[in-house]
């Protein structure tokens, strides 16, 4: 008996305390903003590290992403991922991913390969850690380029914790 308290209690003390690393699988829309580009469908798959930094509600964690639009364009970004926690369950997540993006098509140039995948969504987490979220996204080159006129994308975004 003194056993299994003492398992259940280092059971519960764990499960609130440390938060696990996630892949993210997300589907949506983008709306490039130049207009000879062509808006497509987009799927994306991220990795989140277990956080390196946590501060009462807030945490801050290394991610990956990439993203692949219906055409072939291509995003590939590394950077920090942030979350902070709502009460019940919700959060609000950003990240910044600066990576090289390459064009399916030549109309889809954001213009140049060196672009920054900005985000920030709301979500809802699950008894089991899991996730799911609601996120938009803002892919442009921060103006090192004179050409800069950036894709905007929504994605529900599903989270699996492990």
């Amino acid at each position: 008996m003194k056993q299994f308290l003492l398992s259940a209690i280092l059971a519960f003390g764990h499960a609130g305390t440390t938060q696990a690393q996630s892949l993210i699988l997300g589907a949506g829309y983008a709306d490039f903003q130049h207009e000879q580009s062509q808006d497509q469908g987009v799927l994306s798959l991220e990795y989140q590290h277990t956080p390196f930094w946590e501060r009462g509600r807030l945490s801050a964690r290394l991610a990956a992403a990439a993203t692949l639009h219906a055409n072939g364009d291509f995003h590939l970004g590394a950077g920090v991922a942030g979350e902070y926690a709502l009460d019940r369950n919700w959060f609000i997540e950003a990240s910044v991913l600066p990576g090289v993006y390459f064009e399916g098509e030549d109309s889809n140039t954001l213009g140049s390969r060196f672009e920054v995948r900005s985000l920030f969504g709301v979500g809802y987490r699950f008894d089991n850690g899991d996730a799911l979220s609601l996120a938009i996204t803002h892919k442009s080159n921060a103006s090192i380029s004179e050409f800069n006129p950036g894709v905007n994308s929504v994605l529900l975004r599903f989270h699996r914790s492990f």
